[in-house]
């Protein structure tokens, strides 16, 4: 069963996500949370309950204390729990700061649940999640200080296979598992696995991290996928 933190400033909304959540027999809601503040307390109450959550999925823009401030706390006082960060197109840079503090992933608060449910199955199993479109519009957001292509790749770039670099490349486009695998042909779990593969190569952290790569050795990943 996985433990999941509601926090979200509107009620309706919070109420909607938990109906949606607590159908599905390995979720559970534990808690509920209106701003950031509250989150951090009521975390601390589960913690003593030993009811700590595996998930919090936090809001943004919330009174009190913001999403991105109740991330970097928690993520200091609890290194176990996986943040997915609610968001909408209009909070970009928000979530930047997010993922630099330790969120592991974002999706619009539009998602189905269908989608929501799988995402927060993935961060708890320890991969990182993005919602379609933000990735590539938080890229575009940052300033080119250089047009020319970093000349070194970085290490275990270049010993990527064919299959590997073209996984790479459309996680840079931010594209999902299940886009990835329907362009080019494989299952999921193949996908998940090249992506693992990726990582260990690079000496990468997480997805985030892999996107920003693929985006500096974006022309090197095309070059290299029109050889193949």
């Amino acid at each position: 069963m996985i433990r999941v933190l509601l926090v979200e400033d509107q009620e309706i909304v919070r109420r909607g996500l938990k109906t949606l959540l607590e159908i599905k027999p390995d979720l559970q809601v534990v808690g509920e949370a209106d701003n950031g503040q509250q989150a951090i307390e009521s975390v601390q109450k589960l913690h003593a309950t030993t009811t700590l959550p595996d998930v919090v999925l936090m809001d943004i823009r919330m009174p009190v204390m913001d999403g991105v401030t109740a991330t970097q706390l928690i993520c200091q006082q609890f290194p176990g729990i996986k943040i997915l960060v609610l968001t909408t197109f209009d909070d970009t840079k928000y979530v930047s700061e997010a993922l630099r503090f330790g969120a592991k992933g974002y999706l619009l608060k539009d998602t189905p649940s269908e989608e929501l449910a799988e995402a927060i199955r993935s961060i708890h199993r320890g991969y990182t999640q993005f919602g379609p479109g933000i990735l590539e519009k938080m890229m575009a957001a940052v300033p080119a200080s250089e047009p020319e292509q970093p000349e070194e790749l970085p290490s275990g770039m270049a010993a990527l296979t064919g299959r590997e670099r073209q996984v790479l490349r459309m996680i840079a486009t931010g594209a999902s598992n299940r886009e990835i695998a329907q362009a080019l042909f494989l299952s999921e779990g193949t996908v998940r696995n090249h992506i693992s593969r990726i990582l260990t190569r690079l000496n990468l952290r997480d997805r985030t991290q892999a996107a920003i790569v693929a985006n500096s050795f974006l022309s090197w990943l095309e070059d290299e996928s029109q050889k193949s």
